[in-house]
């Protein structure tokens, strides 16, 4: 079924993925500082997680901030990487078959690199 949204202004699409990077480099600022606190309280704990389930928590909290932190790391270079398409004139077409990506799923996954149809055959 063809995709009946039009497509925007080029302006748009790059506001858009401006926004996705800004939003991201935000988020990894915040998870940035929410680290140097998790650092902070175990600098005054026992931190043998074995024994103590404190430190067990203390250990949780670090590797979900650190986890958190590489996943906007990765939305950083994904828009990055969608924002060099959009000036190089190849940003909406699918890196597999070539076909363009719909704009319902590129303003769902403004840095979408395939179309519906191919990532879903990655599954």
């Amino acid at each position: 079924m063809p995709d009946a949204t039009p497509p925007p202004a080029p302006d748009e699409r790059r506001e858009r993925l401006e926004a996705l990077r800004t939003g991201a480099l935000e988020r990894l600022a915040a998870l940035g500082r929410s680290f140097d606190d998790v650092v902070a309280a175990a600098a005054g704990a026992n931190t043998d997680d074995e024994h103590d389930p404190e430190g067990a928590t203390i250990g949780f909290e670090r590797a979900q901030v650190v986890a958190l932190a590489a996943r906007a790391r990765r939305t950083v270079d994904e828009a990055d990487a969608a924002l060099d398409r959009l000036r190089a004139g190849t940003y909406g077409r699918c890196e597999v078959c070539g076909r363009p990506i719909t704009e319902a799923r590129l303003q769902a996954r403004p840095a979408a690199t395939t179309c519906l149809t191919c990532a879903t055959a990655r599954r």
